[in-house]
């Protein structure tokens, strides 16, 4: 049954149930199918770490992991996100204890603003999984969907180097 706005005719679908496992956590939340995971994350479940920077897809402030693979939640449908696990920036630390990545970023002052730090960070994790952080150039390409607006990009590359080279940074 579709929702009615009087000034407008047939506005959209009515919220559905979705089950989302977020974090090891699985929650149900009410939303229209066509809400994105971005928009279910941090308006329905709270989870604000991943950012809306664009909401088109170029800047890469809102990855998060699905099944593993880094994705852009503002471009992913919530619904399709259904039965699949999602892992935020909320759900890289083990507890109180910082993911390596995250601890790196710190040393080496790869963020600014921070508005990108936690796209960045999910990328550079998965960036290291997959085996594209050989050279400098390497780092850069893999990385190039997550845009720095503070261009602190020397930094990020230092950071990810770190984790890659097994350097807790203690010097």
């Amino acid at each position: 049954m579709a929702a009615i706005d009087s000034r407008h005719g047939v506005r959209g679908p009515d919220p559905v149930p979705v089950p989302l496992d977020v974090n090891g956590v699985r929650r149900l939340v009410e939303i229209e199918p066509r809400t994105s995971l971005l928009d279910a994350l941090r308006e329905r479940l709270g989870l604000t770490g991943s950012k809306k920077g664009c909401d088109q897809g170029t800047c890469g402030a809102c990855t998060v992991w699905i099944d593993g693979r880094r994705v852009l939640a503002c471009l992913t449908l919530a619904i399709a996100a259904s039965g699949r696990e999602v892992v935020t920036i909320e759900g890289v630390a083990d507890g109180d204890e910082l993911h390596p990545m995250q601890r790196a970023f710190i040393r080496h002052d790869a963020f600014q603003c921070g508005y990108c730090t936690p796209g960045q960070i999910m990328s550079a994790i998965k960036l290291l999984e997959e085996g594209n952080a050989a050279t400098d150039e390497d780092i850069a390409e893999f990385m190039s969907g997550n845009i720095c607006r503070c261009a602190a990009y020397p930094n990020i590359r230092a950071a990810i180097r770190e984790v890659r080279d097994g350097r807790d940074g203690a010097a």
